[in-house]
């Protein structure tokens, strides 16, 4: 039997109870900052426009080429970052959060199967499938989390786009060995009653679409193009190239507020799957990043990141990924119902990131002690 949401209210309620008055106030500040601002603002436009049947519409080659751009200016920006680090101070400003980012990324799908599958009373495969999607990361929820604390007046370490490459992979391909494994024997056992043979996995050929997929490869393929090119390359040849793709930038923040309308318009068609993944999925869309999130901000903090850097780092373990995870998950594990994993990371955890989970980050990172 599924536990109650309340049993998950339980586990985080410590998280939030910690903040005391004042500091619930600057997150309450914090929160009217980040929401009455183009970027929120442009998602909760899709949501209402598809609710009320308006008629924007934002054409798929736009939207792909958006999407490229953003992908391919967070590695890029990160290579030149992290070529800059490594010319001031080698691997020794890195190597601590690269190895937390790791570890993140390797705990965070592991309990969300867990919470799934043991207090949701889940299945196999929908748990492992949703558990992809969350031990992932969104690249779209970490452009919105550094524009939050450039801001705020606290950039994040110029390393972070490197550390949303590492995070990218392992919980999907952790959560992926899970579910095949665990499914497969689930799957062999109703066989053996039915004299049915049953189908071999796919796990090597999802894990390989993963890697080669196309979120992964343009921003490590960016990342690797922006180091090397900020080694040798001559800084007034190189300038062009960094005013394309700076994400400080005009450009970056315009075409992040066209990709979030699109969100936006996605998230609303949406919104009617809620009642059909229930309380206690909508709980954990909430109350899990909270607690992944908290996680990624203090171990952040014990690696040396900066209070922009902390705060950068919880939001993108708190995230899940819409883009990488469900082709992987729909080719390892096909009886994975895709509409509880998409509706849960697209329309209850993406938009709570955006609008709410930022900045109770931020408030998490100077709990900890960040600076």
């Amino acid at each position: 039997m599924p536990l109650p949401s309340t049993a998950i209210v339980s586990l985080v309620t410590p998280l939030l109870g910690v903040f005391s008055g004042e500091q619930m106030t600057r997150i309450l500040e914090s929160l009217e900052r980040n929401l009455l601002t183009p970027i929120p603002l442009c998602f909760l436009l899709g949501i209402i426009c598809t609710r009320i049947r308006g008629g924007i519409k934002i054409p798929k080659e736009l939207y792909y080429s958006i999407a490229i751009f953003l992908l391919m200016s967070i590695g890029f920006i990160g290579g030149h970052e992290l070529a800059h680090e490594y010319q001031a101070h080698g691997v020794a400003t890195i190597w601590k959060s690269a190895l937390v980012t790791l570890f993140l990324g390797c705990i965070t799908p592991v309990t969300s199967y867990v919470v799934l599958r043991y207090l949701g009373g889940m299945s196999i495969a929908d748990s492992a499938g949703i558990a992809a999607h969350y031990g992932s990361t969104s690249a779209v929820t970490y452009a919105v989390a550094n524009s939050f604390v450039e801001q705020t007046q606290h950039p994040a370490n110029s390393f972070l786009p490197t550390l949303v490459t590492l995070l990218e992979c392992p919980g999907i391909a952790i959560a992926l060995v899970i579910g095949a494994a665990l499914s497969a024997k689930e799957r062999a056992a109703r066989a053996a009653g039915s004299g049915r043979r049953v189908k071999e996995s796919k796990l090597g050929e999802a894990l390989y679409e993963v890697m080669t997929g196309q979120s992964i490869m343009l921003m490590a393929g960016l990342l690797v193009i922006g180091f090397v090119s900020t080694l040798f390359m001559d800084p007034k040849g190189f300038e062009p190239f960094y005013e394309f793709f700076q994400s400080k930038g005009m450009l970056f923040r315009g075409a992040l507020c066209i990709f979030l309308l699109e969100m936006g318009l996605v998230a609303g068609e949406k919104l009617g799957d809620l009642v059909k993944v229930g309380p206690f999925l909508i709980a954990f869309g909430i109350l899990m990043p909270l607690i992944h999130g908290f996680l990624g901000v203090y171990l952040g903090h014990l690696a040396g990141l900066n209070l922009g850097g902390c705060t950068v780092l919880g939001a993108i373990v708190a995230s899940a990924s819409y883009i990488a995870a469900p082709p992987a998950v729909r080719l390892t594990l096909p009886e994975a119902n895709p509409t509880y994993s998409i509706t849960a990371a697209l329309a209850i955890t993406f938009p709570f990131n955006i609008a709410f989970g930022i900045p109770i980050y931020f408030e998490m990172a100077k709990f900890v002690g960040a600076q």
